[in-house]
């Protein structure tokens, strides 16, 4: 498995080929930026990595406790934390919850407190036509956060086997009739 360091490299040297492939694809500027933030996203702060104590982990500072509950659940490099889209899809649905689990209160408190005017029906139907406005910028968010993911996952399993095929070859070359000793 490769180091911290190797996987933000990694991610930096490619998320310009990505902006500028998703720049081309989409013929848009926006997306390019919607993607490659996304992929620069997904990369430093939001891999399967984050059931370690890895340096993704140690980037949310004092937000990280969120994380603790998702460490306890999944095993490290399992398909629910790498596996194609489903560990991009459960790291969302992990973090939508916590922020609506914290959103929702506070406006429900900021409402009451004064602030707004609470009046969910509204809220609901403000969303759906938000999501509805934005769902070519959401399409390339969510394809650079998956692709972040697939760098973190492919790197993982190529580094494992490069090593694994290093570590036979060395091996071989001091077994059989060509030891000496």
């Amino acid at each position: 498995m490769p180091r911290g360091s190797t996987h933000d490299r990694l991610t930096l040297w490619t998320a310009p080929g990505i902006a500028l492939a998703v720049g081309w694809v989409s013929d848009s500027t926006a997306a390019a930026l919607a993607a490659g933030s996304a992929y620069l996203f997904a990369g430093l702060m939001f891999s399967g990595d984050l059931d370690t104590r890895s340096r993704q982990y140690r980037r949310w500072l004092f937000l990280r406790w969120i994380w603790l509950p998702y460490r306890r659940w999944l095993h490290h490099r399992s398909f629910w934390s790498h596996g194609p889209l489903v560990g991009t899809a459960l790291r969302l649905l992990y973090l939508g919850l916590w922020v609506t689990g914290v959103g929702l209160p506070a406006a429900w408190l900021g409402s009451r407190l004064g602030w707004w005017q609470w009046q969910p029906g509204i809220w609901r139907e403000s969303l759906w036509h938000w999501l509805q406005a934005h769902a070519a910028t959401l399409f390339w968010v969510g394809l650079g956060l998956e692709l972040g993911a697939v760098n973190h996952s492919l790197s993982d399993c190529l580094v494992s086997r490069w090593r694994r095929w290093r570590k036979r070859r060395q091996g071989k070359g001091l077994s059989g009739k060509w030891r000496q000793g």
